[in-house]
């Protein structure tokens, strides 16, 4: 099965990249990649390159059958108005073989998370002063974007988790231990709604009266590096995810790094994203010093 499931995964990466018969480099597969090429060329930027590779997580089996848990990593070095910068994205998918036959493979799509729609309680007001370290933020995204801190839970739907711990990596001091229903936290295994969901986060960060902080500003040109962007995807008023701004490009416009479907230096707009609909809403907020 060893060899068979290697040509698998080969064929896989050769969706994305394929080695030309004539010159031998690899070339793009428009296919595969045609809605991140298309929002590429609308901002004036061109995917230069591209390259894949596979890693296989785990064979389990399962009575005559086995699967197969793998990864797939992609990076696009992207040409904007002649800067380069690297982006990169991890997909994870299972495959089912009988015996040395393939039987299905699928992209997994990961758990919905909990909607928490109710009021957020907010803690007793305290003199929770720092000063927002951007740098830090941004140093804790590049870190973490494509693995998970020991010290945090590590959620299926985890986008919410990673932003707000990049933000506190910047200074932002938890609040609220230990009301799940208050404040913004995590500690001894347990956390605030706040903390993990999207959604909550959304409505916490223009409202919080005390530690961190956001100002809603208009336009994503206006935000920094340490800014978070909350995005509903749906436009139906719940938020579905979250980001953290990590650099800017040529336009000064948002380049961000995220959990759940990992990615790193991803265009803010995520219109290359499965997930996009022509009704997304997005949320952007700059966080502010509490000094």
């Amino acid at each position: 099965m060893n060899t068979q499931l290697k040509r698998h995964v080969e064929m896989l990466l050769q969706s994305y990249v394929y080695r030309s018969s004539q010159t031998g480099n690899y070339i793009i597969n428009d296919d595969t990649i045609k809605n991140k090429r298309e929002m590429h060329r609308r901002r004036g930027a061109e995917i230069v390159k591209c390259n894949a590779e596979g890693k296989i997580n785990k064979i389990t089996s399962i009575g005559n059958q086995k699967e197969v848990t793998y990864q797939i990593h992609i990076r696009y070095l992207i040409n904007h108005k002649d800067k380069l910068y690297l982006e990169e994205e991890m997909l994870n998918r299972i495959s089912v073989w009988d015996d040395n036959e393939i039987v299905t493979d699928r992209q997994v799509m990961n758990n919905v998370e909990p909607i928490y729609m109710q009021p957020i309680e907010e803690c007793e007001e305290r003199d929770y002063r720092f000063t927002y370290d951007r740098m830090a933020a941004v140093q804790y995204a590049e870190r973490w974007w494509n693995s998970y801190n020991p010290q945090f839970k590590k959620f299926d739907v985890d986008c919410t988790n990673y932003v707000s711990q990049c933000v506190h990596a910047g200074g932002a001091p938890m609040v609220g231990f230990p009301n799940k229903s208050s404040g913004w936290w995590m500690k001894n295994k347990a956390w605030s709604y706040t903390w993990s969901v999207a959604h909550s986060l959304r409505w916490y960060i223009p409202n919080a009266k005390s530690g961190m902080k956001g100002r809603e500003v208009t336009r994503a040109a206006d935000l920094m590096p340490g800014d978070v962007i909350c995005y509903d995807f749906q436009g139906d008023g719940r938020f579905d995810h979250n980001t953290i701004v990590v650099a800017k490009d040529q336009d000064g416009m948002p380049l961000v790094n995220a959990h759940t479907h990992n990615s790193r230096m991803r265009y803010w707009a995520y219109e290359d994203s499965s997930a996009y609909t022509p009704n997304i809403k997005y949320k952007f907020f700059h966080i502010i010093d509490r000094n």
